[in-house]
């Protein structure tokens, strides 16, 4: 394998930067599933071509820690924050092939609390494809990861709410099965980019 003895910082940054930017376009996707008339075969689709991305990033990022002698940060570090976000993507796309696979947007309406638990994902997103970029001079992500935190709050809190509707009788058991299922891989989700934030503190409280 053939190494370089040179930081190349750009491309461990433009990596990280790829990964989350495909996180936003998986909520954008399944913000979709709210709109009327969704075609959902082709949410799940492209939700999985996005998926499929994030994996050649992640592999890539992988093949660059390898054959990179000197890193910006600990290696360890870098191998964690790219699996984390490929966990991430792992849980959207987990969404919405269970939503199409399991026909639950046939249901007359998707809870209320579901898709707080999409608008809390999306914002996650956002703010965690905004931060990637600033790894490079490590500066001004305490916000970051505060408000993400703050966020996980907020899905932890619609996750019971929705399985407080789940398990109120409206739905018929086989529906509240499939939906559980869908609702824990939201709530992953959340805590899954909890798990990205705390990990760019670490690198951060590391590097100051």
């Amino acid at each position: 394998m053939k190494f370089s003895f040179r930081p190349t910082e750009g491309a461990f940054y433009e990596l990280f930067t790829r990964a989350a930017q495909n996180l936003v376009k998986g909520t954008e996707l399944l913000n979709e599933l709210g709109l009327p008339d969704v075609d959902v075969q082709s949410v799940s689709e492209r939700l999985t071509e996005v998926e499929h991305d994030s994996d050649q990033i992640t592999h890539d990022l992988y093949k660059k820690i390898n054959s990179t002698f000197i890193t910006p940060f600990d290696r360890e570090d870098i191998y964690r924050l790219g699996s984390l976000l490929d966990d991430v993507m792992d849980h959207l796309e987990a969404v919405g092939n269970l939503l199409y696979l399991y026909g639950l947007t046939k249901l007359p309406s998707l809870p209320r609390e579901l898709h707080e638990l999409v608008n809390v994902l999306d914002q996650q997103a956002k703010l965690t494809a905004e931060a990637m970029p600033r790894l490079r001079s490590m500066k001004d992500l305490e916000d970051y990861w505060i408000e993400c935190n703050r966020l996980e709050n907020d899905g932890d809190q619609a996750y019971r709410m929705l399985l407080v509707r789940l398990f109120s009788g409206e739905y018929d058991a086989l529906t509240v099965l499939k939906m559980k299922e869908v609702a824990d891989e939201l709530e992953a989700a959340c805590d899954a980019f909890e798990h990205v934030a705390n990990t760019v503190e670490t690198i951060a409280v590391k590097e100051s």
